[in-house]
């Protein structure tokens, strides 16, 4: 089962989903989120009030993907490259847990700044 999810940031509303681990039912189980956003390159990401260690944590994501990082208890969004990504790969600063996966045209989140309010939900 697929837990639809709403991601709101300013003018941007983009719809998710979650998918089936441990990490993303703590996730959804503490929705609604409000949080500050980090930008670090194509990738947004920020603190969220759930604490959960690696699970079959990544070392690179795909495109679209929506992770825990652990080190950071933040929920990163990945749309593009980051700094440490090396040609075409999604390179995360260190390993996430993929819990979910963007819909629809997220190349909208290349406008969001840093410090603007994010807002999680259930659809």
């Amino acid at each position: 089962m697929k837990r639809k999810i709403k991601i709101i940031v300013g003018k941007i509303e983009l719809e998710a989903w979650l998918n089936e681990t441990k990490t993303a039912s703590k996730v959804f189980d503490a929705l609604p989120i409000t949080s500050k956003v980090n930008t670090w390159g194509d990738e947004i990401y920020f603190t969220i009030r759930v604490t959960e260690g690696s699970e079959n944590a990544k070392e690179l994501v795909e495109l679209g993907d929506i992770a825990y990082w652990p080190p950071g208890k933040a929920m990163c969004i990945f749309f593009g490259k980051t700094p440490v990504s090396q040609g075409d790969e999604i390179r995360p600063a260190s390993a996430v847990n993929i819990i979910g996966k963007l819909e629809g045209d997220y190349q909208a989140l290349k406008k969001v700044k840093d410090g603007e309010e994010i807002t999680i939900r259930t659809e």
